[in-house]
């Protein structure tokens, strides 16, 4: 993730003298993990020297090297990846991918938690993107660094992860809560840009069963989950850890020493045209060995964690990673029916995949209208960041209520993130929110879970700002927009508002409409309401004080009038 619209975009000038000869990453009966461990505090100043100038397939070949260690075991994986493609439905080609059929059970869930936690959440300062934003000269996290934790060539991002202790973390805590939110899946963030991995990876040093915690973290969270009946899912946001720490490359900094590769590597210069235009516009240097290690680090989530839901970030669209997606996908797909589960879910964004051969996510934005396909729209519970920073503030259970009522109407889930603080305590103000969440839809989940959409989704003055990154923009809703959904004949009204004159108009369900409505149910009282269908639409009489907050539902049973 994710909040890119305010992030620089590098261009193809390098902005660095050319290093002097890296330092030999292996010495004489030292492994390699020893030599990342006591090398990661203490560089030379040609070590952390400015390296942007190098050629990229030099960079390439350091990160290689650094990775090394794990070749054999990256290799056994994607033989295994690529034997799945003779074992199932689904070939490793698009035509065979758009076969595609989104399960039933994601399509009646509706709502879902995720999760951005990781070293990051340590300097908690700006957003996700601290560890990029550090290396920019000028930025407000650069200046933020430089100021409480010294220049970036004597304390570097990797020196966050012994202060990254999770030591209140409490996984079961945690999947009540969000079992109590409402939400019927959850899913973790396996690894950030920033490339420290979250679960037990077997391709890495730097892991948080190895490090910081020493802890399995999602593994024990997984646990929890499936223990209150939730589904699992899982987000790799890997790729774009091919050009994430790349700026650093442009200053002094630890991101130049080879000793630091495994962790910072390959990190090359991001070559994007501007925002808002197809992910293929982007011309990034990337390896065969980049992508085939994004591939099996992928697999293994999938072969340990059995995960109902894989979410990708934007970059698995890059020109050079689609192939390796299409082997994934197949894999992927094939393992989970194998394994005697539902097919599994791949979230993707943008261009990235054919769009019949997975699930469309919408990074904080909704649709205007319907989409005949099902989609998701994923957002922050906080306004400014996806994982934790300090002085944050967060949205309301009002907007929370309001945007799943739409996003249900069109054909969609919402799935809703926190940033747990890096002792692993949610924030107090986020688990509120949550649980004010769940109340609504305790109350007034029949109208959400198990729905599809009906012939309109809804109606009323408040149009939705449409696209990705304007959810925030839309104005509040009022008493007269509607959202509707359908479910064992039955039709849903949400109403965004309490009407002042206690009565709720339906336009939608005016006399003349295909529609005769025979019964009209509160969901907040579970009680018959008075009606009358009229010419300009279905008059429903409410009780003088609204029951229940945010949203108010009724059930709406008709019967299909005979055609004249």
């Amino acid at each position: 993730m994710d909040d890119k619209s305010n992030i620089p975009i590098e261009r193809s000038e390098n902005r660095g003298p050319r290093s002097k000869r890296l330092a030999k990453l292996l010495f004489a009966g030292v492994g390699m993990f020893a030599l990342l461990v006591t090398s990661a505090f203490a560089q030379s100043p040609s070590d952390t020297s400015p390296t942007a100038s190098q050629d990229p397939a030099a960079i390439d070949q350091i990160w290689q090297k650094a990775s090394a260690k794990y070749d054999a075991q990256r290799t056994a994986i994607l033989q295994q990846v690529d034997a799945s493609t003779h074992k199932g439905p689904f070939r490793a080609d698009w035509e065979s991918l758009k076969n595609y059929d989104v399960p039933e059970w994601y399509k009646d869930a509706k709502f879902g938690i995720f999760i951005h936690w990781g070293v990051y959440s340590v300097p908690a300062f700006g957003n996700e993107w601290y560890p990029r934003n550090m290396y920019v000269p000028g930025s407000p996290e650069y200046k933020h660094h430089v100021t409480t934790y010294g220049p970036q060539d004597k304390f570097g991002y990797k020196d966050f992860i012994p202060m990254f202790k999770a030591e209140h973390y409490d996984p079961a805590a945690w999947a009540k809560l969000f079992k109590d939110s409402g939400a019927k899946y959850v899913v973790p963030v396996f690894e950030h840009h920033d490339g420290f991995a979250m679960y037990d990876n077997s391709l890495s040093d730097w892991t948080a069963v190895k490090m910081g915690p020493h802890r399995d973290l999602w593994g024990d969270l997984a646990k929890a989950i499936r223990a209150e009946g939730l589904h699992l899912g899982a987000s790799s946001h890997r790729v774009e850890h091919n050009f994430f720490l790349g700026v650093g490359r442009a200053i002094p900094s630890d991101v130049n020493d080879p000793a630091n590769a495994a962790l910072y590597g390959p990190a090359h210069n991001w070559l994007a045209n501007p925002r808002n235009t197809p992910l293929s516009d982007d011309f990034t240097y990337v390896s065969e060995e980049w992508t085939n290690d994004w591939l099996a680090r992928s697999a293994e989530i999938v072969q340990k964690y059995h995960p109902d839901v894989m979410y990708f970030d934007w970059w698995i669209g890059q020109p050079s990673v689609r192939a390796a997606l299409t082997r994934f996908a197949s894999f992927y797909y094939n393992t989970s029916l194998a394994n005697g589960n539902t097919l599994g879910i791949i979230n993707y964004k943008d261009y990235a995949m054919q769009e019949h051969s997975a699930v469309l996510d919408i990074e904080r934005g909704q649709l205007s209208d319907i989409r005949p396909l099902y989609w998701q729209t994923d957002t922050s519970i906080s306004n400014k960041s996806w994982g934790y920073i300090e002085n944050d503030t967060y949205k309301s259970a009002d907007f929370i209520v309001h945007q799943l009522a739409d996003i249900v109407s069109k054909n969609g889930n919402l799935l809703l993130n926190i940033g747990p603080r890096s002792d692993g305590t949610i924030p107090e103000a986020a688990q509120q929110v949550l649980l004010d969440v769940g109340a609504w839809l305790k109350m007034n989940g029949d109208a959400i879970y198990g729905t599809r959409r009906w012939r309109v989704y809804g109606e009323g003055p408040t149009q939705v700002a449409a696209g990705s990154f304007h959810d925030a923009d839309t104005k509040p809703y009022t008493a007269e927009d509607f959202r509707f959904t359908t479910k064992a004949g039955a039709i849903y009204a949400i109403e965004m508002g309490w009407p002042a004159g206690h009565e709720a108009i339906i336009h939608s369900l005016a006399s003349s409409s295909a529609e005769t409505v025979e019964s009209v149910h509160s969901l907040g009282t579970r009680s018959s309401l008075q009606f009358q269908q009229q010419s300009d639409g279905l008059h429903i009489q409410l009780p003088d004080q609204a029951q229940g907050k945010y949203a108010y539902a009724f059930r709406i049973t008709v019967r299909k009038s005979e055609p004249n």
